[in-house]
């Protein structure tokens, strides 16, 4: 009978079927042996093959066949870049399988040669999930096709969960845990087993943290360390080691899985972009003896070699951030974000359950071998009787059942038995084997009753492989500071340059403050609007009649011995706009901002930075109006603003009277009729800044007229006031000048 479901449901339930097998067949470890699947198969597959660590190498195609062919039906590059993965001691703390032939290398990973070319064995380490496997202590199942039978799970004597790590993606999770010292761990495991009221702190002052197969630097701090392990999750940064040899700089280890030759290539597309003109040339000086060892050539002994490396690793993968989410599939077969304490925990009940497991399984072949001693015993003691029983009978196995009160399988062993064994010595060798069975029936039967012994027992263990494979720590962990980007003035060489703008916005650079930017020639139809000083390495800010700012390091903008570039080559300005004026300076430097509207506010030059193409809104300007090219303020405590507009109303008042903001539209400087602004029949012409000893000079037309500071009382009221009339000749005024 065919079976009928909704759509919705049978693709529900396809996706959630499917999503399982993923996480838990295939990306997620388990916590006992710390293995994903085709993992385990491989390293069993191997060890089924008699490839351990004191073989022979054989071909690798051999084991990838093996692993496809008897226990995962998949992909055979899949496989074996898994069992690659698992041979490059770069990529693992403690790699499973020991290969000869090319297994790629630190710098490109992926440039392993072939599985017919390539030889492998497992290594030691691999024998510690391997050792105890034939002694009952894991579940068995059927291969894909039910011919051969294959370990659920590796008897693990050590947390490999923890030592090794593991990175996988499931369908709706992940997983990304960091490898750790296998002194540490088994410290830690030991020290769990003998406290088990211990908390997460006590832990943490034995695993201090993640131990990389690189030398680089673990620069997390302590306490985020201890969030980590806490919670589970987090992120870890690395730092590339390096140190001075004569004026050079030797980066002596990567982070964790960073190629060298891509940092060769961020350094140099650095140096090629004229970011970094302290250093002259960068070479990689690796070879088999040291694997990282990438010089930087620098231009002087002057160059402080901190603040260049600090700059390096903020803007390069000489420093590398680690996701950590220690997501496992836990011994009740679900997936779970654990910490730290609940992976230890979990794992030792593992243990605990695998030695029982091998405890109880030798202690059942013990007593299965008493019984046939005790038959074997009996047959000698009264070997005339068994022998005439044997030669008289057809059938003597159940007349010796009978006559001795043997069981069956006694039985069978001495019906087995052969003549040259009927020797009397080999009656005290049964003894003898007795006695030895006996006293170790005894010894696990006390250990197996005892939960101290057992622990004692695994304390034991631990410690001989922490001794035998154990290591010291290769990632150092060092706190340090934040690596902070040099800003552009730092790298750039600070030279005198003059920034000039055209009307038509074309801008260029000349080097040096004493050239006649007017004198410049431009293109046709084009004119000289303004120039300002600075160094290389500054920036140059510009504002456009929108009241949109931009920003562009000098050392960027092409040579003055050219017409220059248009501004619209760097930046993204609004259809219809034209800019004002270019700024430069302190970044502290204050400047006043106004809109022909009449409405203005103060603000700092570093508020016109932006590394936006398409700039900020700085001033606030409406479509009817514009903004007027900003003016540099001395001192805000002592300057007064004059503002004239079109009609001729001139408004003397103090600077410090105006708001200081970072963008906005700013405050009324002086009052117009809103209608005539609007149509743009009433606008703000010009401003001017000046002290109290200053002259103001009007211009209008061909003719100008100069107001000294007696006169300018006159035109002097508060902010926002309409202003007085000048005389009659100058209302139509161009703009104003301060001398």
């Amino acid at each position: 009978m065919n079976e009928q479901l909704p759509l919705r449901a049978f693709a529900e339930k396809a996706y959630l079927d499917y999503s399982m097998y993923v996480i838990k067949d295939r990306a997620l470890p388990y916590i006992g042996d710390g293995l994903k699947p085709v993992q385990r198969r491989i390293i069993y597959a191997m060890s089924e093959l008699g490839l351990k660590a004191t073989a022979k190498f054989k071909k690798s195609a051999r084991t990838v066949g093996d692993v496809l062919g008897k226990y995962h039906p998949h992909g055979d590059m899949a496989c074996y870049e898994a069992m690659v993965l698992m041979a490059q001691d770069f990529a693992y703390r403690y790699p499973f399988v020991d290969g000869q032939g090319n297994w790629g290398s630190s710098d490109d990973p992926k440039s392993f040669a072939a599985m017919r070319y390539t030889e492998s064995r497992l290594t030691p380490y691999a024998e510690l999930l391997l050792k105890e496997l034939g002694q009952g202590t894991v579940d068995w199942q059927p291969n894909f096709d039910g011919s051969l039978e294959e370990p659920k799970i590796l008897p693990a004597r050590i947390p490999n969960i923890l030592l090794n790590g593991a990175s996988g993606i499931a369908v709706g999770m992940s997983t990304d845990i960091p490898p750790h010292n296998f002194r540490e761990v088994v410290k830690a495991t030991i020290y769990l087993l003998e406290n088990p009221d211990a908390n997460l702190d006590d832990l943490c002052t034995i695993v201090t943290g993640p131990d990389f197969p690189s030398q680089a630097e673990i620069i997390t701090s302590r306490q985020e360390l201890k969030e980590i392990y806490a919670n589970g999750f987090g992120s870890i940064k690395m730092r590339a080691a390096f140190s001075k040899e004569d004026s050079n700089v030797v980066i002596n280890a990567l982070p964790y899985q960073v190629s060298g030759s891509k940092i060769q290539e961020q350094i140099a597309q650095k140096m090629r972009a004229k970011k970094l003109p302290m250093v002259v040339d960068v070479r990689d000086e690796s070879d088999h003896e040291t694997p990282t060892r990438i010089v930087l050539e620098l231009r002087s002994n002057r160059v402080d070699i901190d603040v260049l490396m600090n700059h390096l690793f903020a803007t390069t993968d000489l420093e590398h951030s680690y996701r950590v989410n220690m997501n496992v599939i836990g011994l009740d077969g679900r997936p779970q974000v654990k910490n730290l304490l609940q992976i230890l925990r979990e794992w030792l009940e593992f243990r605990i359950i695998t030695v029982r497991r091998r405890l109880q399984y030798r202690l059942d072949k013990i007593l299965a071998r008493l019984h046939i001693l005790d038959g074997l015993l009996i047959a000698y003691l009264n070997i005339d009787q068994v022998i005439a029983i044997i030669r008289e009978h057809d059938h003597p196995k159940p007349v010796l059942i009978e006559t001795f009160a043997l069981s069956d399988k006694q039985a069978e062993a001495i019906l087995e038995l052969k003549l040259r064994n009927l020797a009397k010595l080999e009656e005290m060798k049964i003894r003898s084997e007795q006695d030895e069975l006996t006293k170790e029936k005894q010894e696990i039967e006390s250990i197996l009753d005892s939960d101290k012994k057992l622990k004692k027992l695994i304390v034991s263990e631990l410690s001989k492989d922490a001794e035998q494979y154990g290591d010291d720590r290769v990632s150092l962990l060092i706190e340090r500071e934040e690596a902070k980007i040099l800003k552009v003035e730092e790298i750039v060489p600070s030279e005198p340059v003059t920034v000039i703008l055209s009307t038509n916005g074309w801008v260029r650079s000349a080097k040096g403050h004493d050239i006649d930017p007017a004198g410049l020639s431009n293109k046709a139809g084009d004119s000289f609007m303004t120039a300002v000083l600075g160094k290389s390495n500054q920036q140059v800010a510009f504002l456009d009649s929108t009241g949109r700012s931009y920003a562009i390091s000098a050392s960027k903008l092409p040579s003055a011995r050219g017409l220059g570039d248009p501004l619209t080559s760097y930046f993204k300005p609004p259809v219809g706009s034209s800019f004002v004026t270019a700024l430069m300076g302190n970044d502290e430097q204050n400047y006043l901002l106004a809109s022909d509207s009449g409405y203005g506010f103060i603000a700092k030059l570093s508020d016109f930075y932006t590394k936006n193409r398409a700039g900020k809104t700085l001033l606030t300007v409406a479509k009817y109006s514009k903004a007027l090219p900003p003016k540099l303020i001395e001192n805000i405590e002592e300057q007064y603003l004059a503002a004239v507009t079109n009609e001729g109303r001139l408004l003397l008042f103090p600077v410090a009277d105006l708001p200081v903001l970072a963008r906005g539209k700013g405050n009324k400087i002086i009052n117009m009729s809103a209608a005539k602004i609007k149509a743009h029949e009433e606008f703000l012409v010009d401003f001017a800044l000046l002290h109290e000893n200053n002259k103001l000079i009007i211009h209008a037309g061909k003719r100008s007229f100069t107001l000294k500071s007696s006169d300018l009382a006159y035109y002097q009221g508060e902010r926002g006031r309409r202003g007085s009339k000048l005389p009659r000749a100058f209302r139509k005024i161009d703009k104003l000048e301060v001398v």
